[in-house]
């Protein structure tokens, strides 16, 4: 161990919340004791995009003063600059993310494209917003995507062959409605490569996922060559995710590019245990929360034991992982700010983390949203669920919170 690198502790509540005045602190812990109330999240999922669809009185004003303002950093690019700013003040990085989702259509389709490209135009201006983050599903139909995904699981072979045999089969107006796709991705990448900016791709639902991987693993060839630029999004709530990070790292290897592997636990664990169960397939979700726990870390682990061509963003808000990537950093006396590892956690969330590593001087960032509020809603509905029932999360909020308000008396 290097005695003299400072030791990390997620308890410092005046480093975590330095950035907050008391007031903004207070509406932190009023909402997350609403989202600690599963009735009244319920409820408010159920509502809300009715009440935004049907233009209610005073909605966007209680959605934008409330959930809005703890997890997105504003309706436009300029309203986000603030909170960058701010963010940079204490040393944390940004993951910008124009966070509209589900629009469907050609025309949004290019249109999403453009703002991806007008966002990492604006991130190339900034020295604190070093990726941003992109839907496949923002430029993608989803019918086509599930298409192909269920091509590629009747197909055998690596994930690159059944790719291909599954594009083979498409009839000729959807090949061509893939061509599109595949156009707007190049163009995202290039714009990223030619401004410096890495390129985060989402992870989706399973059952579109397997194109998704083909795609990005096609870009990562492309543009990955001499330094990460093009990372794919690893849900290790998934059993086979382990498992598929080693065979990315073969083909990465094999065609030399470094490999760009950001690590999450997962999003949409219910929506996919209950399909599972309704279709009469084996869940993909691990079977406990230890072997998620498990696979996670073994994940960090083989990042870091091959941190020569592997790029790794520890998206995490669990304190444990976090805790024991700095200490594999430290045993293998690599640098906290080591250019292939980065730290980031969710704006609104975590603070003990993201600014407590920020000050030991790991390379931490916040996954920083935004957009127009209606089109943020299915993002912040995933917040308040999520909230809601990850065990302790909730109350693991508010007990800091408290704690800080506690110490500053207020």
């Amino acid at each position: 161990m290097n005695e003299h690198k400072a030791p990390i502790s997620f308890e410092n509540t005046q480093t975590a919340f330095a950035y907050k005045s008391s007031e903004q602190l207070k509406k932190a812990h009023f909402l997350f004791s609403s989202m600690g109330k599963p009735w009244l999240v319920n409820l408010g999922l159920k509502v809300t995009p009715y009440a935004i669809k049907w233009h209610l009185p005073f909605t966007k004003t209680v959605i934008r003063s409330t959930i809005f303002q703890q997890f997105v950093g504003g309706e436009t690019l300029e309203e986000t600059a603030k909170v960058a700013d701010k963010l940079e003040e204490y040393n944390v990085q940004v993951i910008l993310d124009y966070g509209v989702e589900g629009k469907e259509g050609e025309e949004n389709f290019e249109h999403a494209r453009d703002e991806f490209k007008k966002v990492i135009d604006y991130a190339a201006t900034q020295a604190n917003i070093p990726f941003m983050s992109v839907k496949v599903t923002g430029f993608a139909r989803f019918a086509l995507l599930e298409k192909l995904d269920t091509a590629m699981n009747a197909a055998e072979g690596t994930l690159m062959k059944r790719y291909l045999h599954a594009v083979e089969l498409l009839p000729p107006a959807e090949k061509e409605e893939w061509h599109r796709v595949r156009s707007r991705m190049l163009h995202v990448c290039e714009e990223a490569a030619a401004k410096n900016i890495g390129v985060l791709i989402d992870a989706e639902e399973t059952w579109i996922q397997d194109p998704v991987d083909a795609l990005t693993i096609l870009m990562m060839d492309t543009f990955n060559k001499t330094k990460a630029v093009v990372f794919n999004t690893l849900q290790l709530y998934r059993h086979d995710r382990l498992q598929f990070l080693k065979d990315s790292y073969d083909a990465a290897a094999e065609r030399n590019f470094i490999l760009g592997s950001k690590l999450v636990r997962g999003a949409y664990m219910e929506k996919e245990r209950e399909r599972a169960a309704a279709m009469n397939y084996p869940s993909p979700i691990q079977p406990d929360k230890e072997a998620c726990d498990n696979d996670y870390n073994a994940a960090v682990k083989f990042c870091i034991d091959h941190i020569n061509k592997i790029s790794v963003i520890v998206a995490s808000h669990n304190e444990s992982s976090n805790l024991f990537t700095t200490q594999l950093l430290d045993e293998n006396s690599l640098p906290h700010n080591h250019p292939h590892v980065h730290f980031s956690q969710l704006y609104g969330m975590s603070d003990h983390i993201t600014f407590n590593l920020a000050k030991a001087g790991f390379s931490v960032s916040k996954y920083l949203p935004f957009g127009p509020i209606k089109d943020v809603i299915p993002y912040l509905m995933r917040r308040a669920e999520e909230n809601s029932s990850v065990a302790g999360q909730t109350g693991r909020e508010l007990a800091l919170i408290k704690k800080e308000m506690d110490r500053r008396n207020v």
